[in-house]
């Protein structure tokens, strides 16, 4: 009976409210509206006065529809299509992907991906690109696939000129630095790990049929990055298949929500050139240092460290290498170098410390006597300052490399192989904190006595001979002996 009794005072409060919202519906009916407070004589039907005349899309026939399609003398397709609208989507697709990798290491395709859009010749960051584009609300995108790369643009259609120059950029002129390189290794690891975990197997899946249908062949081969290459994918091979598939007779530039005739002056503007990526020429010059059982192999690994040195394009402050005498004494002074690295290659019965050097065909008699200038340089003054910094930095190396599982497994095989025994890693900290610039000296000194390696590729047409190369690490300044000729 209670129940029955509530029940009933409910209805009867939502009658009373019910009837209560029937009066205000009434009251506002009551009420005259006008068409607007600032133009109360304008009909709905008619503009109102001061707004500009709106432009709405229109069918006028089947040639708004079609793709036109130009091709350029240096191969580049260009194909547009007409899309009434303020934004356009315009991007570059190439002929490169996983099934191209069968020259190369497999996953250089997943490494692109990562690495679009980074620093370029015109900007130096990723987030100069972002800000450049955000000025004419755009965004960007790049999806690597099995036979297919694509870098795509959406913004507005009147920055189509800035649009165009950064696809160009980023397709033909990337930095690609070594911290560039270094995150991309990152993000590939990460999305290895994402997939194995992922409860939806299908991407896997998609990878194995492949595999089992075209037997690890063109499109059978892997679309991700192997685990095993993330380390071995750098500069060098990123360039060297950048070189021989992103060329204008494998790119499409195409372009939705354009005029056709402007998408072809800016392809002529910023892909009709030269080859983006410059033929240069290698060289690498070694000597004879120590093993790694001697104890002048500490001296040897700092003096290593103080050399540094690394691309044209890699950037950084203290502890990234910027002021190592490479850096100092060739990258900042030669601004054609692409590259001068320092690396130490030691073993159980002999070393070798070389430098490698990279520039344009034309100035390799240069590269070469600023390299053996630097050599020559190794058996002078050590300042105090250069020498701590780079115990320091190697130092900092060792204990964050031994912070991995695989490292440590390798340190201690190493050396037990080798020594029957493991130095422990604060004994190889004071080891190198008691290197003195008399032990970088002498070290260098015993170096500079013994025969030169010499490695080249490239056009070698002006490489000085091995013998003025040896004469040049003899002398007491590192110059190559003067050649005069009457014709070239």
């Amino acid at each position: 009976m209670a129940a029955v009794v509530l029940a009933a005072t409910r209805l009867l409060r939502g009658s009373r409210a019910w009837g209560r919202s029937r009066l205000r519906f009434r009251a506002l009916g009551d009420r005259q509206f006008s068409s607007g407070g600032a133009y109360p004589s304008v009909p709905l039907s008619a503009p109102l006065p001061g707004v500009p005349t709106p432009v709405f899309a229109t069918a006028d026939g089947q040639e708004k529809f079609e793709t036109k399609v130009t091709t350029l003398d240096n191969g580049l397709r260009v194909a547009s299509q007409s899309k009434f609208g303020q934004f356009c989507t315009v991007g570059v697709l190439i002929n490169s992907g996983s099934r191209y990798e069968a020259k190369y290491l497999s996953g250089i395709a997943h490494f692109l991906e990562k690495l679009a859009f980074s620093s370029t010749d015109r900007f130096d960051s990723k987030d100069s690109i972002l800000l450049t584009l955000e000025k004419h609300g755009g965004i960007c995108d790049c999806q690597a696939s099995r036979d297919t790369t694509m870098y795509a643009v959406s913004a507005d259609s009147k920055g189509l000129d800035t649009v165009v120059g950064l696809l160009a950029d980023v397709v033909l002129h990337p930095r690609l630095t070594e911290e560039e390189i270094e995150m991309a290794r990152m993000a590939v690891q990460f999305e290895l790990e994402d997939l194995s975990m992922r409860p939806d197997p299908e991407p896997l899946l998609t990878e194995m049929i492949h595999e089992a249908a075209y037997r690890e062949n063109t499109v059978g081969l892997h679309r991700f990055c192997p685990a095993e290459n993330i380390a071995k994918i750098d500069r060098d091979v990123l360039h060297s298949y950048l070189r021989n598939y992103y060329t204008p007779d494998r790119m499409v530039l195409a372009g939705v929500g354009i005029e056709h005739d402007h998408l072809v002056e800016c392809a002529r503007k910023y892909l009709l050139g030269p080859a983006p990526f410059p033929e240069l020429t290698h060289i690498m010059i070694g000597l004879e240092s120590c093993s790694f059982l001697e104890a002048d192999f500490i001296p040897f690994a700092v003096l290593n460290m103080m050399m540094g040195g690394g691309g044209s394009f890699s950037a950084g402050g203290p502890g990234k290498g910027m002021f190592t005498r490479l850096y100092l004494n060739v990258l900042n002074r030669h601004h054609w170098m692409y590259n001068a690295t320092a690396y130490h290659h030691s073993y159980e019965d002999t070393g070798l410390l070389c430098i490698h050097a990279s520039a344009d065909p034309r100035q390799v008699r240069e590269m070469v006597e600023i390299i053996t200038k630097e050599f020559i340089l190794m058996g002078g003054t050590v300042d105090v300052v250069e020498l701590e910094r780079a115990k320091t930095q190697l130092m900092s190396m060792l204990m964050m490399n031994l912070e991995a599982r695989p490292v440590i497994f390798e340190d201690v095989g190493r050396q037990v192989l080798a020594t029957r025994s493991r130095k422990l890693p604060h004994e190889l900290c004071a080891l190198i904190r008691d290197v003195r610039p008399e032990d970088i000296r002498r070290v260098a000194s015993k170096m500079l006595r013994g025969k030169p390696a010499v490695a080249a590729l490239g056009d070698l047409s002006d490489l000085p001979s091995y013998e003025h190369i040896q004469a040049a690490l003899s002398s007491r300044d590192g110059r190559l002996p003067r050649t005069y000729r009457l014709f070239r």
